[in-house]
C-alpha cells in the first residue's frame, strides 16, 4: 500500500509555550508515508506523549487518546468549533462551525432525515443500487473498487436524500474530493464551485419537494426564515460531508477483507445473521475511522499539564479512539464477535456527533450483505493508493476475482 503524492507542508516555528518534548514530526496529510498504512501511522503517535504538537500545516496540537478526545469533543468553555479543520477554511458551515447551544436548531432541522424510518427507506435504495452495480461488475472479474463501487453507492444514496438530480453526482464528486484532501487553494476553489452548483439549483428550484434540500430551503430558525447564506452553509456541509466519508470507509473495509480471507469467510458464512453483520460493521468502523476534525482554543487553558494558548488549533483525529489500547482491548485485532457496544470515536462524540452515522452504518452493511454472496473471494491487484487529509481515504483499490465463483 502506498500513499498518494502530497505536497510537503511548510514547517512552523515552535511557539514558546510548546515544550520541545511534545514536538513530533507528523504530517496528517502523509501519515505512515513509508508503508502507506494510514491507521498504523496515526497509532504510532500513541507511542509518545498523549498530546503532541507538530510544526506541519501551520503548526497544531494533536490529541492521541480516547479519554482526551471525548473531553475535547465536549469542551465548550475553552474550545470552539469555529475552526473545524486544518488549515482553517472559510466560509464557515452550519452547524459544524457553531458551538452549543447555537448549533442545536440546525441539528434539529436535519436530524429527522436521519431517523430510523428514513434510513430504512434509504437503505432500500442503497440495496437496489448495490445489486445493480454488483450485477454489472461480477462478470468482469475485476474492478477499481473506489470508482466503480465505493464512490458510486454513497453519492447516489445521498443525492436521493437531498432530492437533487442524480446525474449531478458526476459534476460535484470532484469538488468533494478536493475539499477533503486538496490544498487550501484547492479547497477554497471546491467550495466556490459547490456553492455555485447549489446556488443554481436553488434559483432554478431544481430539487425534489420531498428531499432534505427542500426542507432546508423552507426552514425557520428561532421563528424566522433562514437567510439564503445560512441555507447555503447548511447544504454545503451536508453535501461535502455526505459525499466522501462513507466512500472512504468502504474503501478501507474492502481492502481489509481482500487482505484477510479468514475474516471475509467468517462474514460470508454468517451473512444471514443480521446481528452478527451489524456487529461486524461496527468493528470495521472502529478499526478504520476516517475523519480528522479540529477545535480552536478560544482562551488560554491548561489541561493535564499542557498549556494551550488562545488561537491554537487542536486536531481531534476521530480514528484514534478506536485504536487506543486504554479504551479498546487489543485494538489492532479485528474481532467480529467483540462485545457490543464496541468502543470508538469514529463519528465524533457529544453535540457534534455525525448526524449521518446511522446511514453510514447501513450503507456498509448493505455492501457486505450484497457483495459477499455474489463475490465471496477477491484479491488486491497491484498497489493500493491512499491519502491523508481532513478525511483519510483509499484513492485506488484494484480488485480481481473469479467471475464464475458462486
Amino acid at each position: 500500500m502506498a500513499n498518494a503524492p502530497s505536497t510537503a507542508s511548510e514547517l512552523a516555528t515552535r511557539p514558546a509555550h510548546v515544550p520541545e518534548a511534545l514536538v513530533t514530526d507528523f504530517d496528517f496529510r502523509m501519515p505512515k508515508r513509508d508503508t502507506g498504512d494510514i491507521h498504523l501511522g496515526w497509532r504510532d503517535l500513541q507511542n509518545g506523549p498523549d498530546i503532541v504538537w507538530t510544526p506541519h500545516n501551520g503548526g497544531h496540537w494533536i490529541v492521541t487518546r480516547a479519554e482526551d478526545l471525548k473531553t475535547m469533543f465536549t469542551e465548550t468553555e475553552h474550545l470552539s468549533s469555529k475552526a473545524s479543520s486544518i488549515p482553517r477554511f472559510e466560509p464557515a458551515m452550519k452547524p459544524i462551525n457553531l458551538d452549543p447551544p447555537d448549533q442545536g436548531p440546525y441539528r434539529r432541522l436535519i436530524m429527522p432525515s436521519f431517523l430510523p424510518k428514513e434510513i430504512d427507506r434509504l437503505g432500500g435504495d442503497a440495496r437496489a443500487i448495490a445489486r445493480e452495480i454488483i450485477a454489472g461488475l461480477k462478470p468482469q472479474g475485476h474492478c477499481e473498487f473506489v470508482a466503480d463501487f465505493a464512490s458510486e453507492l454513497p453519492i447516489v444514496v445521498f443525492m436521493r436524500l437531498m432530492g437533487l438530480p442524480l446525474d449531478d453526482r458526476f459534476r460535484i464528486k470532484p469538488y468533494a474530493e478536493a475539499a477533503v484532501r486538496g490544498t487550501k487553494a484547492e479547497h477554497d476553489e471546491a467550495h466556490r464551485q459547490m456553492a455555485g452548483y447549489f446556488a443554481g439549483r436553488l434559483a432554478e428550484k431544481n430539487y425534489s419537494p420531498d428531499g432534505l434540500a427542500a426542507k432546508i430551503v423552507a426552514a425557520e430558525i428561532d421563528g424566522a426564515p433562514m437567510p439564503h447564506d445560512d441555507v447555503m452553509k447548511v447544504c454545503l456541509l451536508l453535501l461535502f460531508g455526505g459525499l466522501d466519508t462513507v466512500a472512504s470507509m468502504l474503501g478501507f473495509v474492502a481492502h481489509f477483507l481482500a487482505r484477510h480471507p479468514a475474516h471475509r469467510h467468517e462474514l460470508r458464512d454468517r451473512i444471514d445473521d443480521a446481528a452478527f453483520v451489524r456487529n461486524a460493521v461496527e468493528e470495521l468502523i472502529r478499526r478504520h475511522g476516517v475523519p480528522n476534525v479540529t477545535r480552536l482554543v478560544k482562551k488560554d487553558w491548561t489541561y493535564k499539564g499542557v498549556d494551550f494558548r488562545e488561537g491554537d488549533l487542536i486536531q481531534l483525529p476521530a480514528l484514534m479512539g478506536g485504536l487506543d489500547d486504554r479504551f479498546v482491548d487489543d485494538p489492532l485485532r479485528v474481532d467480529f464477535s467483540r462485545r457490543f457496544p464496541i468502543p470508538h470515536t469514529a463519528f465524533g462524540f457529544g453535540a457534534h456527533t455525525c448526524p449521518g452515522a446511522v446511514l453510514a452504518r447501513r450503507e456498509i452493511q448493505v455492501f457486505l450483505e450484497e457483495w459477499l454472496p455474489q463475490i465471496p473471494d477477491f484479491d488486491v491487484v497491484g498497489e493500493v493508493e491512499t491519502a491523508g487529509g481532513l478525511v483519510n481515504g483509499v484513492l485506488r483499490l484494484d480488485l480481481k476475482w473469479d467471475p464464475s465463483a458462486a
